[in-house]
């Protein structure tokens, strides 16, 4: 059996999922042989009870590592091309989180045109990078791999039509990571976080639309967007909620509509203002067909408890601010999220030495367009985004 040695940098949320996904490789002996945190303590109960090797003392030390062949970069965003950078200089294959990178910086410091430039110039380095360094980076978009959006592709790929419109959104009641709520650490709000998540599907179902077609990708043409930060409003202050606030000077809600090369369009919103759970949906109206992915919630299945007390211990869904009343439970979240196939991809890539379906091409996209809204939000203008997408290319 191929074996493959992965270390991972971060040992949060994110962390923890991939650690899982990595456990439930099939065909590939995956060994997770090391770890290192900002928190060397918190590193050492993760490894602890994700069963790693063991706790190096920094990113560069993972990286320098003879015995790591994939580095697993969930750390926050302001760090993933850093370390991409580096692990693929060090002859490394590498996972990066979403979004792949960005701008970073305080807000009120970044003039919008030259943070489109220049988080598109990173997300041009790392893809350089790794084609120079002939190592695979993985960008980890779980939605390319989630159960509804292959199902709905392959549904798609059946009818044979053209997808005239998608709508996506990504949103909840408020992110749980300080450095998200802050431009110099996220790059970004809602659109980047959440809606990253859609676009990126979106972006993906149009490329497998136009490579079935005629062999040509169908690519982001123009943008046009909103952004707000609603819990700053004074009528939202005035009001109990469960909602998380805090941002400092990133928006919780974001709309973007992105025109692609063969005139259709997607409508994809980020929003941390959404009671009731995780709300991970996308449709696809073609014209012989419309197609609905719900990732979650689901109603596969539905449970009812009188009072929170009832289901106190049970984990229902991501996000859910109560267990009282009814409920949508995923019989298996992580699997319907795509993270298990995602990792699976990832390893049969890295052993086999094939492109991943998820590439940093694709996360690169994905920063070209939603910094492209972010010109279009600040300016109130549609952005052309035909200089990072060029016909043919």
């Amino acid at each position: 059996m191929e074996r493959l040695r992965v270390g991972i940098l971060g040992a949060g949320f994110v962390a923890r999922l991939h650690a899982d996904a990595w456990r439930r490789v099939a065909g590939i002996d995956v060994e997770l042989s090391a770890v290192a945190a900002a928190h060397e303590e918190r590193a050492r109960a993760f490894a602890s009870s994700a069963g790693i090797g063991r706790v190096l003392p920094g990113a560069g030390a993972v990286i320098a590592a003879p015995d790591v062949e994939v580095v697993d970069c969930c750390v926050p965003n302001h760090l993933h091309a850093r370390f991409a950078l580096a692990a693929l200089a060090a002859g490394k294959h590498v996972v990066v989180e979403k979004p792949l990178t960005g701008s970073f910086a305080p807000r009120a410091e970044l003039n919008v045109e030259t943070m489109l430039e220049t988080a598109v110039a990173q997300a041009d380095a790392i893809v350089a990078a790794a084609a120079e360094a002939d190592r695979r980076c993985c960008y980890a978009e779980n939605w390319i791999y989630a159960p509804p959006i292959t199902k709905a592709n392959a549904l798609l790929a059946e009818a044979g039509g053209a997808i005239l419109r998608i709508q996506g959104e990504e949103s909840h009641s408020g992110t749980h990571s300080e450095p998200n709520k802050h431009w110099a650490t996220a790059g970004g709000g809602a659109l980047l976080g959440k809606g990253c998540h859609p676009l990126g599907a979106a972006l993906f179902l149009k490329r497998e639309e136009g490579l079935r077609r005629d062999g040509r990708a169908i690519t982001p043409s123009t943008v046009i967007a909103d952004t707000h930060t609603l819990t700053a409003l004074p009528g939202f202050a005035a009001r109990p909620t469960p909602m998380r606030t805090g941002y400092e000077d990133v928006e919780d809600f974001g709309l973007l509509v992105c025109t692609f090369s063969d005139g259709t369009v997607a409508e994809i919103v980020g929003a941390d203002t959404t009671l009731g759970g995780v709300r991970n949906r996308l449709t696809a109206f073609a014209t012989n067909a419309v197609v609905e992915a719900n990732l979650n919630p689901n109603s596969a299945v539905r449970a009812y408890a009188p009072d929170a007390d009832a289901l106190a211990n049970a984990y229902l869904s991501e996000k859910l601010e109560t267990h009282a009343g009814w409920s949508q439970p995923s019989p298996d979240e992580d699997w319907m999220q795509g993270y298990h196939a995602e990792m699976q991809d990832f390893a049969n890539a890295i052993v086999h030495g094939r492109a991943p379906r998820s590439d940093a091409r694709l996360g690169r996209d994905v920063v070209a367009v939603v910094y492209g809204a972010y010109v279009a939000a600040a300016s109130g203008r549609r952005v052309d985004l035909s200089r990072w997408f060029p016909a043919g290319a």
